[in-house]
């Protein structure tokens, strides 16, 4: 008779193919601060730190590069800071209406991108204006300042006068003879104009007292230039050549009697 099962067991305990392994079974545990020693948590930080410190421009640089942008985009790119106003200084002769129709500058255009030196070139194309600079004034005004010409001499056109200016440019014309301007007589007024030059040249040097005198300067040709004075009298003054030496013998000699000064030859002065 052969033994029946052992008592108390089940199958699968027993060792060979059959038996079962054991599973293990894991837990995480977090170590206590007292478990690194504190040389370790030193080196750490000092690492942290160190990591800091070299990442710390990196940050500041990005910062301000994006503030910048912003900043940028906000004054180039929007009508934020646009112009809001052109003001005009120092405009009489032309009315501040046609410098800003000369200056062309769009209502809120971006005021950083306004061209100043275009801007200005195009109010110096008004016949007036000398020149003209163009600043900004923050946040929204554009400011023109205008510098206008300065008469030199007023010459007969028609029924009225052209006014010009010591270079010969006509800018203005007025129906009257401005007060205290000198008459000068030439054919075609203009800044490329010869006789025109010419009769400047010799406005130019005349003294106070030959002016108080005069009524017209006449061009009748580059070395036809003449004077005429009050009382009718002529001043034959021939090209404007040694203009201050002609100049002075003519106001010495103001007190003469005579009806004609020929100072054409300043050194030989002849009356008539």
């Amino acid at each position: 008779m052969s033994p029946g099962p052992a008592r108390g067991r089940t199958p699968g305990q027993d060792g060979g193919a059959g038996r079962r392994n054991p599973v293990r079974r894991w837990q995480l545990v977090r170590a206590g601060a007292d478990a690194v020693p504190p040389s370790t948590r030193r080196f750490m930080a000092r690492a942290r730190r160190r990591r800091m410190r070299a990442a710390m421009p990196w940050a500041v640089t990005a910062a301000v590069l994006a503030i910048a942008g912003l900043v940028a985009w906000t004054v180039l790119g929007t009508g934020l800071f646009g112009v809001r106003q052109v003001r005009v200084v120092g405009a009489q002769l032309v009315t501040p209406v046609e410098v800003r129709e000369a200056a062309a500058v769009p209502d809120d255009a971006p005021l950083a991108r306004v061209d100043l030196t275009a801007t200005a070139r195009r109010v110096g194309t008004l016949a007036p204006v000398e020149r003209a600079t163009v600043e900004r004034d923050w946040p929204g005004t554009l400011v023109i300042r205008v510098v206008e010409r300065t008469p030199a001499a007023a010459v007969p056109q028609g029924d009225g006068y052209a006014v010009v200016d010591r270079t010969g440019v006509v800018f203005q014309t007025v129906p009257r003879l401005p007060d205290g301007l000198a008459v000068m007589k030439v054919g075609r007024p203009a800044p490329d104009d010869l006789d025109t030059r010419a009769g400047l040249e010799v406005l130019a040097v005349l003294s106070p007292q030959l002016r108080a005198e005069l009524v017209s300067v006449e061009v009748a040709g580059l070395a036809r230039i003449s004077l005429r004075l009050r009382n009718d009298r002529m001043v034959v003054w021939g090209d404007a050549t040694r203009g201050e030496d002609k100049s002075k013998v003519v106001t010495a000699l103001l007190g003469r009697k005579a009806d004609t000064i020929d100072v054409s030859a300043p050194d030989v002065v002849t009356f008539r």
